[in-house]
């Protein structure tokens, strides 16, 4: 029996000299600022009853929490989040407590994570929350915290983003969708997936419900989107108008704070739109791949356990802020011919966006190898731009579109997600049936109408699948999907992964049947099999990175219209 007395658990590693210094100094300079702010430290357990959690379950669900029993038999979590703990302590603890309550705490949380992703299932985190006061100066003051935690931990290179909540559900409200559309919709304005969101709304009668929801996930930016956003909404509703004309006071406020180039705007920002009641707002560095900080208005959370009063705060990952800390910048990459500018900025004056800054780095892009490939260069050329690089690279994996500065990185579909979720590329071009397979973090953007195919379940000809009893066996490449389609069917199934060619398992009476793409279904009938259930189409995705999509936002606004004028075009 193997021991594993010498390596660390999968989502967790050491941290030695260099690192635990550098996230020292960040803790006692966020430390620093929470205190003259007012806050002051407060730690919950490590363990916490699930109890505590299980009114949040869509967003700590079981399955994403370490678990254990205690002695008594009672279900206990390691802490995954600790807003929720912290509510439950001041419900409890500070009852009576003169309000506003400012507490400031650091410590890890753990979440069970994807295996081999790269993700850490235990983070550090630090923040605060402001109980018992709510109103545009509560707010203010929060979100002032949060631009001078991000100025402390990281200079002035940050971004942030603020964001409504109430301006999504009040639009769900109005659309009288019912909570399968809502979940899906929510699920498609999240990941701005604008053909997704689109396609969503069709079964529903047109109206200006129907108009604001389409570009609701476009709508982020600068001032250029609060003015876009009131001529879009301009005589819906006032609750509406009232919500857009406070998002815009708050944007004004911190312009007049000195933010004018390091404050955006998103009304597409509604992740955990049930847990957060109002505000929501981000931070982003540039050469990290997701948020490096969290945080918004929760009103209601305190009800879970008792009490009634307002709330909001925001969490920095510390381990992330620690490793962007230790990155060298401006180091030549000259293996593939350029340098990783770091933060070299340019100032921009167009699209509204005076005295707002982008990156100069180049757009990375992730291109699927093989098929998609050839497909993607075809489109890339008809929408102008000369791929003679990538088309004459020999047996390089990159090349440089000429006079753009896109630059072309080859993988593997899996990869193409890995890429673009850590924040390497900025742009992936890859297959639906991998997006649903792998899942991930990040934006879909555009449906680039190539590389279509199905996917399907088939058998050898003649077969009854569906008849008899006992469980049936099903061969894939992909589990997760054929999981998923089958639960979704009420039907229990064996699943058997295939890496190679999945048809020869009904053939050797491995499974049942099989679940694949099929694009002609010609390779299925030379092997006498034959499809009984489409299940859905599939085709090839432009898929963006989180911070990118923020810091490059004209740039890769410029290459994703090119593209789409070609796809709508067609």
């Amino acid at each position: 029996m193997p021991k594993y007395d010498k390596i660390t658990p999968e989502g967790t590693r050491d941290m030695l000299f260099t690192e635990c210094e550098a996230q020292n100094r960040l803790r006692d300079g966020l430390r620093k600022v929470f205190e003259e702010g007012g806050y002051r430290e407060v730690k919950t357990p490590g363990f916490e009853f699930y109890d505590v959690f299980s009114a949040k379950a869509d967003y700590y669900p079981q399955e994403s929490v370490y678990k254990f029993s205690d002695p008594m038999g009672r279900l206990v979590t390691v802490r995954p989040d600790s807003t929720i703990p912290i509510a439950r302590m001041a419900a409890t603890k500070l009852r009576g407590h003169e309000l506003p309550i400012r507490l400031w705490y650091a410590q890890r949380v753990y979440r069970q994570q994807q295996a081999l992703r790269g993700k850490s299932g235990e983070i550090m985190q630090m923040g605060v929350e402001l109980i018992g006061s709510s109103g545009f100066e509560s707010d203010m003051e929060i979100l002032t915290l949060a631009a001078n935690s991000l100025k402390a931990a990281t200079g002035p290179y940050y971004r942030m983003e603020i964001g409504h909540v109430g301006i999504y559900n009040l639009l769900m409200e109005d659309l009288k969708a019912s909570p399968e559309d809502r979940e899906l919709l929510h699920r498609y304005v999240a990941v701005k997936n604008y053909a997704g969101v689109s396609d969503a709304l069709d079964r529903f009668p047109d109206g200006k419900t129907k108009e604001i929801l389409r570009k609701l996930p476009r709508l982020f930016g600068y001032r250029d989107a609060i003015d876009e956003a009131a001529r879009l909404c301009t005589g819906y509703s006032e609750e509406l108008t009232a919500m857009l004309s406070y998002l815009e006071r708050l944007f004004t406020a911190l312009e007049g704070k000195g933010m004018a180039d390091r404050i955006m705007i998103d009304f597409g920002l509604i992740n955990q739109e049930e847990y957060y009641s109002s505000l929501v707002f981000k931070g982003y560095l540039e050469d990290v791949g997701s948020p490096v900080l969290s945080g918004g208005r929760y009103d209601s959370l305190f009800r879970d356990f008792g009490e009634d009063m307002p709330a909001t705060g925001f969490a920095l990952n510390l381990d992330m802020l620690t490793s962007d800390a230790l990155k060298t910048e401006g180091q030549p990459c000259e293996a593939i011919g350029f340098t990783v500018s770091g933060m070299e900025r340019e100032m921009l004056d167009s699209n509204g966006m005076a005295g707002c800054s982008e990156p100069v780095e180049p757009l990375r892009v992730a291109l699927t190898k093989g098929r998609l490939e050839d497909s993607f260069i075809e489109l890339m050329e008809r929408a102008g731009y000369d791929c003679s690089a990538i088309k004459d690279k020999g047996r390089k994996l990159f090349a440089t579109i000429p006079g753009t500065g896109i630059r072309i990185f080859l993988a593997k579909a899996p990869d193409v997600i890995t890429y673009v979720e850590h924040g390497v590329c900025d742009v992936g071009i890859v297959g639906k049936d991998t997006i649903m397979e792998q899942g991930g973090t990040y934006y879909e953007i555009l449906d680039l109408g190539i590389g279509k195919c199905r996917f399907a379940l088939a058998t050898l000809a003649g077969s009854d699948f569906f008849g008899g009893f006992g469980v049936k066996v099903v061969a894939t490449k992909y589990p997760a999907v054929t999981r998923a389609w089958f639960e979704s069917k009420g039907m229990d199934v064996e699943i058997i992964r295939i890496e190679g060619s999945v048809e020869l398992a009904p053939i050797l009476s491995l499974a049942d049947g099989i679940v694949d793409i099929v694009e002609t279904g010609t390779t299925l009938k030379e092997n006498h099999l034959e499809i009984i259930e489409d299940i859905r189409d599939v085709s090839a995705r432009l898929i963006v990175n989180v911070t990118g999509m923020k810091l490059k936002k004209k740039g890769i606004e410029t290459f994703v219209g090119r593209l789409e004028d070609i796809v709508v075009g067609e």
